[in-house]
């Protein structure tokens, strides 16, 4: 009985907690990203009710409706462990949440560093996109919103030129095509200035049919992609200050949801280790 040592004054527990600064920062953290999810996934399921189904089935993997769910979703997941783990102190939950970020930060990262160095094959890549989507232009009223919006926009017309909307059935100049708009292009492609009154909206009829130089008297004949990759480099800072601001968030997430792991398993192993020496406490 002699030999036996006294336990230190003090309990172990005194030395250990879980902050609830930490704890309820992090549930707040993903509880405001888990409201913009619900409203993405609301948005997304509304926008894709709303269109004929049949139509919107033949460009799902172009429906901005469809990719507006799909990362509604996604973050819905991830923040719902994320709440979830923090107000139940879940290692758990709070491990996929921390895991989940991780993954997609490394992702993104990637992809931004692939996209770099190979830029001519991301480039190609891009140009078969909006080809897919001029495609599909008239099927989705979403997809044609966004990109009119595009055209307008960046001053531009098609790919890499205004005659890739010979890629489109509508706009085809096969002389088998019934359509209207047969060899024309939309409108958003137009040069409209604001001195005037009354706005051509057929100002797009049969421009396929002319000339690089005469085409470009009416509408913009140079292409989205070369536009697009200008308006990149003339905004690389502002592009690097919006990816900087949508890191900060995840390594945030990822900074916390660690802390707190931490601080959850400190207190189960302290735990264990007092009911062990109140079970014997000359041990």
């Amino acid at each position: 009985m002699g030999n036996r040592r006294r336990p230190a004054p003090g309990r172990a527990e005194d030395f250990s907690y879980v902050s609830p600064v930490v704890k309820y920062l992090l549930f707040f953290f993903n509880f405001l990203f888990w409201i913009i999810a619900l409203v993405m996934v609301g948005i997304g399921v509304y926008a894709r009710l709303m269109k004929n189904a049949e139509m919107a089935l033949a460009c799902l993997a172009v429906d901005p409706a469809v990719m507006l769910m799909v990362v509604g979703v996604l973050m819905f997941v991830i923040t719902f462990c994320g709440c979830v783990g923090s107000l139940r102190e879940n290692i758990c939950l709070l491990q996929m949440f921390c895991i989940c970020l991780t993954i997609i930060f490394l992702l993104q990262l990637t992809a931004g560093i692939l996209g770099f160095i190979f830029s001519d094959k991301a480039r190609d890549k891009v140009t078969e996109m909006i080809n897919n989507a001029i495609t599909h232009y008239r099927d989705d009223i979403d997809l044609q919103n966004l990109i009119d919006f595009g055209q307008r926009e960046f001053g531009c017309c098609g790919g890499v030129t205004y005659t890739d909307w010979s890629k489109n059935m509508y706009f085809n100049c096969d002389s088998t095509n019934p359509s209207r708009e047969r060899c024309s292009v939309p409108f958003s492609c137009c040069q409209v200035t604001k001195d005037k009154e009354v706005i051509n909206t057929m100002c797009g009829q049969g421009m396929q049919q002319l000339d690089y130089v005469k085409a470009g008297d009416f509408i913009h004949t140079n292409g989205c992609i070369d536009r697009l990759v200008d308006w990149i480099h003339s905004n690389l800072f502002i592009l690097g200050a919006i990816a900087l601001g949508l890191a900060i968030p995840q390594l945030v997430g990822i900074l916390l949801s660690q802390i707190l792991i931490n601080q959850i398993k400190d207190q189960i192993e302290l735990q264990n280790y007092n009911q062990r020496h109140r079970s014997d406490p000359w041990s």
